[in-house]
């Protein structure tokens, strides 16, 4: 396959993938030939074997990318772009190039930094960072920091290159520190440049809106120290960095360092306050309990109050654990003092909230640490559906007909949360009891279907549709199912999600298609609008 980089049109592409898969469809045996090839799933399998794998539009786009030597198919379309967007100027090519290379908040761009295409980039011109000791930082070029430094020691403390960045700071927000073969070069660079004076303190002020490239956000300051702990979460850079001097207290590095609790350790080791951070709260979003465990170990207040919505309406971290459906972080917040009596901004305790979400363990320890009052049949009920308990449900409704009419409309919103929290039995439970399906509720005021569809959960997608939800409900962005089906299939904010299967769910009921849009691949019509959709959902939507 030729990889010449001036050949990719991101438009043939597509048209490849759409002819592959419909050769595929027919069992064409070259086709068969090419996703065994390239196709992992498919690798070792007869035709008739990758007939049954049942393969789809993006199945053979990752066909075609690991064709042309790109891991994944956004990988190839990000590099397409690139390469369609810099044919004409070298400058916008080296911007383009350095803005790969760095988090949106850096670069001034709504991407994510992939460094896997900027090192694709670099392999097809590798003189793209000539005469730039800036570009040099990105990469960990220690020869060309050295000279640079030669010719101009005053260079290590001033801003440069196409992102008018600080060295150090350039050398830590790389996200080249994620991988191997870079990241050892990036130390002994940033060593480098210690060691000649650099303030281990350099800063920029953010680029993410309302700030932008040409004019940052002077209220949003972000750190060298915040690149190595908070962005490419590296223990070893931030040791060193912290080592030298760095601040722990910049705002930021502790709060965004908690995925990586050994850098999370390393800044509370060297003075990072919890105080005010809102990392616990962080924390207990986190699967693992690691952090938070830290946090408190090192003065985290297991009582702190929220600062910001919607963590005010929870009341305190504990609360906020139970409602997360966090059991060990609950536990490890009592263990560290939290107050069981502290109620929500409604009255809810502790204890009912525990019950309210199904967290039998928590409920029983917290009604043995607190004088908890009898529940409600109301409570009771909820308790039931939250834990599983269908027998229970369902005795309580043979004795309480109203159910589960009669709740509250707080206690309504327990199905959508429990949608949003991936909990499907739970949810299909609650449905067959007969809850009202669209009621809204979850971090964005949206009804089950919206949570369900947002997850890329095609299975619970097809069964509350099955059950009466309409795509047609709304969420709190003032969109429907169809919205959330363009966002989310575009952003994937759920690893492994079938965004894809939940559009053949929404047709399937009465969710009308798209039309295609002539000379415009990006986009489909949609009641004359014009949506954006992943590949595989447009063509699902398309028909």
């Amino acid at each position: 396959m030729n990889r010449s980089p001036y050949r990719l049109n991101l438009d043939h592409l597509k048209k490849q993938a759409k002819d592959l898969i419909r050769l595929y469809r027919s069992r064409d045996a070259a086709a068969m030939a090419r996703f065994r090839a390239a196709l992992p799933a498919a690798a070792g399998h007869s035709d008739e074997g990758i007939s049954s794998l049942q393969l789809r539009l993006h199945d053979a786009q990752s066909c075609i990318a690991r064709e042309h030597g790109f891991g994944s198919w956004p990988d190839l379309k990000r590099y397409v772009e690139v390469q369609m967007a810099t044919r004409s100027e070298r400058s916008a090519r080296v911007l383009h190039w350095a803005q790969l290379l760095y988090s949106g908040d850096v670069s001034g761009t709504a991407n994510r930094a992939n460094p896997r295409v900027a090192l694709r980039v670099l392999a097809d011109d590798p003189a793209i960072v000539a005469d730039d000791p800036w570009l040099a930082c990105a990469i960990g070029d220690e020869a060309a920091l050295r000279q640079a430094t030669r010719a101009d020691p005053s260079w290590v403390n001033r801003n440069g290159g196409p992102l008018r960045l600080p060295p150090l700071f350039a050398v830590a927000h790389s996200s080249l520190l994620r991988v191997d073969g870079f990241r050892e070069r990036l130390h002994r660079c940033a060593q480098l440049l210690i060691a000649d004076g650099a303030d281990v303190n350099q800063h920029i002020f953010s680029r993410w809106q309302p700030g932008s490239l040409e004019q940052p956000d002077e209220h949003c300051p972000l750190s060298t120290l915040y690149g190595a702990a908070g962005s490419n979460h590296d223990p070893a850079l931030t040791g060193l960095l912290l080592e030298a001097g760095a601040n722990p207290n910049d705002g930021e590095s502790l709060y965004h360092s908690l995925e990586n609790p050994a850098c999370t350790r390393l800044l509370l080791e060297h003075g990072a306050r919890v105080a005010e951070s809102n990392a616990i709260y962080r924390a207990i979003d986190l699967e693992d309990d690691a952090a938070l465990r830290l946090l408190l170990a090192h003065g985290g207040d297991p009582n702190e109050p929220a600062r910001n919505a919607p963590l005010t309406d929870w009341g305190s971290p504990l609360s906020w654990a139970i409602y997360r459906r966090r059991p060990r972080h609950a536990k490890a917040l009592l263990e560290a003092g939290a107050d069981p009596s502290r109620t929500t901004a409604d009255g809810v305790s502790p204890y009912r909230l525990a019950l309210q979400f199904g967290l039998s363990d928590i409920a029983a320890l917290l009604r043995g640490q607190t004088d908890a009052p009898d529940i409600s049949d109301e409570e009771r009920f909820v308790a039931a559906c939250a834990s599983g308990d269908e027998a229970g449900a369902r005795a309580m409704q043979a004795r309480r007909p109203d159910l589960p009419a009669s709740l509250s409309p707080k206690q309504l919103r327990l199905l959508p949360d429990m949608a949003a929290a991936g909990a499907d039995d739970v949810v299909k439970l609650m449905v067959r009891l007969g809850w009202p399906i669209a009621v809204r509720g979850g971090d964005w005021d949206a009804s089950a279907l919206n949570q369900a569809v947002f997850r890329g959960d095609a299975g619970l997608t097809r069964f509350l549709l099955e059950h009466g939800a309409e795509w047609t409900e709304r969420h709190g962005y003032g969109d429907n199912a169809r919205g959330t089906l363009s966002w989310a299939s575009l952003n994937e904010p759920v690893e492994g999600g079938d965004w894809a299967g939940c559009a053949r769910a929404l047709r399937d009921h009465g969710m009308p298609g798209t039309i295609a849009i002539a000379g415009d691949s990006e986009h489909e019509r949609v009641a004359r609008v014009r949506r954006q959709f992943a590949d595989d959902v447009a063509e699902e939507l398309l028909g």
